[in-house]
C-alpha cells in the first residue's frame, strides 16, 4: 500500500503525498528520488527515526510527523532549509537540538504540543522567521530570553505546561498578537506591558496572578481571559490615607533607581561591584500613575479591563489592582480610582 503510492508519486512527480494512518515503522530508501516532493504527510505512524537518505528532499516546505515515536527532532532535518511548517505534535520528544534548529532558516510554524519537553534551548532565536510556537501539554519549565529577539512572532503557545514565570525580553516582540500561557504556575507578569502594542488575545487562565502589570489597562485586547486566579478572591479593606513619610531604605532605593538608568553617572558605574544590592533592586516596580520607580508596593483597586470580550467568569464590574509607589499617587490623580478601597503589600 505504502510503495503503491510512492510508486504514483514517482510517475505522476506529485509534488504533495500523503502517508498518514499507513502503520510505517521507517522509510524505504526510494524516497531519496522524490526530489521534487514539497508537501510530505507521515503523521499517526509509528516512525521512530527517519533515514538520512531524506536529506535529498531539499524543496520540502512542509512536514507533518506528528503522532509518531519520534524521541528527538530527527537531525536529517537540518537539512532542510526551505521548510516553512514543522509539525511534530504528539511524540516522546525530550530535547530540541541546537544543531537542527540552526538549519531551518525559514521555518514560520513549529508545533511541538503534547511531547515531554522541559527546556527551549537558546538557539531558538536561529528560527529567525517563525511566526507562531505552540508547546502545549509539555513539562517546560522556563522560556528561555532569546525568545524576546524573535520579531517575527505573532503566536505564542505554552499552555498546560510548568511555567513559574515568563522572561521580561517577551514584550520586545511588536508583532505578537496572540499569548497563551494558560494553566501553568505563573505568579506574576514582569513590568513592560506597553509593549504588547499589537496583542489582541491574552489567556493566562488557570495560573497563580494576584496582580497585573503597570500598563496593562493602556492594552488594546480583544480577548482577556483570567479566570481561576488568585485576583478575583481579594478582600478589600477601608484604608486612611495619611500623608506618607517614606523610610531611609525606599529613599535610597528610589535615588539609586533613578541614577541608575543614566549610564555615565558614579552610581550606574559602581553598581556592578554590588551583586546583593543589584539583586535586591531588581525588585523595582513602575508606579502606573506616575511612572516612578519604587519598591514598597501600593496596590489601589481600580477597574481599567478594556476588552470587547472578557471571561465569562469575571464580574460585570470586578475590581483589579495595579501597583502605585503611594499614597500621594492616588490623591493626586482621583480620577483613575474606584471609591476609597486599597490595601498595601510590602515587597
Amino acid at each position: 500500500m505504502v510503495n503503491d503510492s510512492i510508486i504514483k508519486a514517482l510517475k505522476t512527480k506529485s509534488k504533495s503525498l500523503n502517508l498518514s494512518c499507513r502503520k510505517i515503522t521507517h522509510l524505504p530508501e526510494v524516497f531519496a528520488r522524490l526530489t521534487w516532493i514539497v508537501v510530505l504527510k507521515l503523521n499517526n505512524n509509528y516512525l521512530s527515526s527517519l533515514p538520512a537518505e531524506l536529506m535529498c528532499l531539499q524543496k520540502l516546505t512542509e512536514l507533518n510527523l506528528g503522532n509518531n515515536v519520534l524521541e528527538e527532532i530527527p537531525p536529517v532535518l537540518k537539512h532542510f532549509s526551505c521548510l516553512n511548517k514543522l509539525y511534530l505534535y504528539g511524540n516522546r520528544i525530550r530535547l530540541l537540538s541546537p544543531e537542527v534548529l540552526e538549519g531551518l532558516p525559514n521555518l514560520q510554524l513549529l508545533n511541538l504540543n503534547h511531547n515531554k519537553i522541559k527546556v527551549i534551548p537558546a538557539e531558538i532565536q536561529r528560527l529567525c522567521s517563525l511566526k507562531s510556537i505552540s508547546v502545549t501539554d509539555n513539562l517546560l519549565q522556563q522560556i528561555p530570553a532569546e525568545l524576546g529577539l524573535m520579531k517575527c512572532l505573532t503566536e505564542i503557545n505554552f499552555t498546560n505546561n510548568e511555567l513559574t514565570q515568563i522572561p521580561q525580553q517577551l514584550y520586545n516582540l511588536p508583532q505578537l498578537r496572540k499569548l497563551d500561557l494558560a494553566r501553568n504556575n505563573l505568579t506574576e507578569l514582569p513590568e513592560g506591558a506597553l509593549g504588547w502594542k499589537n496583542l489582541k488575545i491574552l489567556d493566562v487562565a488557570g495560573n497563580r496572578l494576584s496582580v497585573f502589570p503597570v500598563g496593562f489597562q493602556f492594552l488594546t485586547l480583544e480577548e482577556l481571559f483570567f479566570e481561576g486566579n488568585s485576583i478575583d478572591p481579594f478582600t478589600l479593606m477601608e484604608s486612611v490615607q495619611e500623608k506618607e513619610v517614606l523610610t531611609l531604605k525606599e529613599l535610597s532605593a528610589r535615588l539609586i533607581l533613578q541614577q541608575s538608568t543614566n549610564k555615565l553617572s558614579v552610581v550606574s558605574r559602581a553598581l556592578p561591584a554590588y551583586p546583593e544590592l543589584q539583586d535586591m533592586l531588581s525588585h523595582w516596580g513602575q508606579c502606573a500613575l506616575c511612572s516612578q520607580p519604587f519598591l514598597t508596593t501600593w496596590l489601589e483597586c481600580v477597574q481599567f479591563i478594556n476588552t470587547r470580550k472578557v471571561s465569562a467568569h469575571s464580574a460585570e464590574h470586578q475590581c483589579s489592582p495595579f501597583s502605585v509607589c503611594g499614597s500621594q499617587c492616588t490623591e493626586e490623580v482621583p480620577l483613575l480610582k474606584i471609591g476609597r478601597t486599597c490595601f498595601t503589600q510590602d515587597v
